[in-house]
C-alpha cells in the first residue's frame, strides 16, 4: 500500500546557507531574499540536470522516506498497544493457548484466507514448540469476508470451538485449516467442517460469535493495523515502548524469537528498551 504524505516545505537550509555569504543581518538592515530570481532559476536547472544524470538519487530518497514513514507508523502502533493492553490480553472471547501465568504474550491478528498468514502458520507452530512458556493469543480477523464467505465462516467456527471445547481443540482446528493449504479463496465449507469435527459436535449458531469479531475488528483498526497478519509480542505486565514489538506483516522465526526474548527481559530494561544493570 502506498502512503501519500504531504510535507510543509521550510527553506531553513537555504536561509542558513545564504547566511554564510551575506553575513549576519542586523536589525537596521532590511532582510534580503537569499537568491535572486535568476539564481533560483539556475539552481533549478542544475538540480534537474543532476537528477536526470543520477536517477538513483531519487530511488535512495524514496526508500529513505518510506523507511521514515514506516518507522513513524511503528511508533504509533506501539503506543496504541500500550493504551489497549487489556483488550489485547484479557478478552475472554479470544482464543489463547499457553500458561495462564505466562510473562510474555504473542498475539496474532489473522485470516484463514490470507496467503501470508498461511506461510506464517508453520513458523508460529514451530515457535510455540520452542517457547511453551509463552501465551499465544489468536485474534480472528476475517478481513477477506466480503470477498470469500469461507473467511467469515472459518473465523466464527473457530470461536465456537474455542468457547465450547477449549484451547487444545481450538489449536487443533486452527492448524488443521492451515494444513489444507487452501487460501486466497480456496478454503471450502468441507475443509471447515472436517477441521471442526475433530473437536466434536458444536452447539448453537456460529453467528453468535459476531460480537467477538466486531470487537477484534475495532481493536485492529484502533491499533493502526492495515492487514493480516499483524503480530504483537509483549510482556504481560510492565510493557513499555522498549519491550513491545509490533510486526505488521510476516516475519521469520529468528525475528519472533528475538521479540520474545526482549519481552521476557522486560524487568531488566527501561522504557526506551535500554538494558538496566541491577
Amino acid at each position: 500500500m502506498t502512503v501519500a504524505i504531504k510535507f510543509k516545505r521550510t527553506p531553513l537550509a537555504l536561509i542558513l546557507g545564504a547566511g554564510l555569504f551575506t553575513g549576519v543581518l542586523t536589525a537596521a538592515e532590511p532582510e534580503q531574499p537569499p537568491f535572486t530570481p535568476a539564481q533560483e532559476a539556475r539552481i533549478g536547472e542544475v538540480a534537474k540536470a543532476y537528477l536526470l544524470a543520477h536517477p538513483e538519487v531519487l530511488v535512495d530518497v524514496s526508500r529513505a522516506l518510506q523507511a521514515r514513514v514506516q518507522e513513524k507508523q511503528q511508533e504509533a502502533m506501539t503506543v496504541a498497544v500500550l493504551h489497549h493492553q487489556n483488550a489485547l490480553l484479557n478478552d475472554s472471547g479470544t482464543p489463547s493457548y499457553g500458561p495462564a501465568d505466562a510473562k510474555v504474550a504473542f498475539i496474532e491478528f489473522f485470516d484463514y484466507q490470507c496467503s501470508v498468514c498461511a506461510r506464517q502458520a508453520p513458523v508460529i507452530e514451530s515457535l510455540m514448540k520452542a517457547n511453551p512458556q509463552v501465551r499465544y493469543v489468536f485474534k480472528e480477523w476475517p478481513i477477506f469476508a466480503q470477498r470469500w464467505e469461507a473467511s467469515l465462516t472459518a473465523a466464527k467456527t473457530g470461536l465456537q470451538v474455542w468457547q465450547q471445547k477449549g484451547a487444545d481443540a481450538y489449536l487443533a482446528y486452527h492448524n488443521a485449516l492451515y494444513a489444507t493449504g487452501h487460501n486466497e479463496g480456496q478454503l471450502t465449507q468441507s475443509d471447515i467442517t472436517r477441521a471442526a469435527a475433530q473437536a466434536g459436535k458444536l452447539k448453537g449458531k456460529s453467528d453468535d460469535m459476531l460480537k467477538v469479531l466486531s470487537r477484534t475488528d475495532a481493536l485492529a483498526q484502533t491499533l493502526g493495523l492495515r492487514g493480516t497478519p499483524g503480530m504483537i509480542v509483549m510482556p504481560v505486565s510492565g510493557a513499555t515502548v522498549g519491550n513491545v514489538t509490533v510486526i505488521p506483516g510476516g516475519a521469520d522465526q529468528a525475528t519472533l524469537q528475538a521479540a520474545i526474548d526482549r519481552a521476557a527481559d522486560a524487568e531488566n530494561t527501561d522504557r526506551q528498551g535500554h538494558r538496566v544493570l541491577r
